[in-house]
């Protein structure tokens, strides 16, 4: 029974930083573009996907190293998009650190969308 708790926490924590990752990054359609060959190098869907990984493992660990961050993420799941966007902004506002260490953690893959031409999503914090 123990073990299924942790397996559902971890679960739980994963999907909630996916839904993290999904409303401050926004979905990014690197995958769907037509190949340019202008563009600059290690701008494929694989580099995205390596970039992307690496940021929603960072947050991963972050949420599991900050119980109270991540009670917070895992309390808005089930809440409809348009409230957890003013959710996730007011507790920004509320916890400037927080705010301040979620941006370095998906700095790279704000970089990674500036280089590679890709606007990044609005950030609603």
């Amino acid at each position: 029974m123990f073990r299924t708790h942790i397996v559902r926490r971890l679960a739980a924590a994963t999907l909630t930083g996916g839904a993290l990752a999904t409303a401050l990054f926004g979905a990014a359609p690197f995958a769907n573009a037509d190949p340019n060959p202008d563009a600059p190098p290690n701008c494929t869907a694989a580099d995205l996907e390596g970039v992307r990984t690496g940021v929603q493992f960072a947050t991963s660990a972050y949420l599991f190293t900050h119980p109270d961050v991540n009670a917070f993420f895992t309390s808005l799941a089930g809440v409809p998009r348009a409230q957890v966007l003013v959710q996730v902004k007011n507790y920004m506002a509320a916890n400037p650190q927080v705010k301040a260490d979620i941006a370095g953690i998906r700095q790279p893959l704000v970089d990674l969308k500036n280089r590679c031409g890709q606007p990044s999503a609005p950030n609603p914090v």
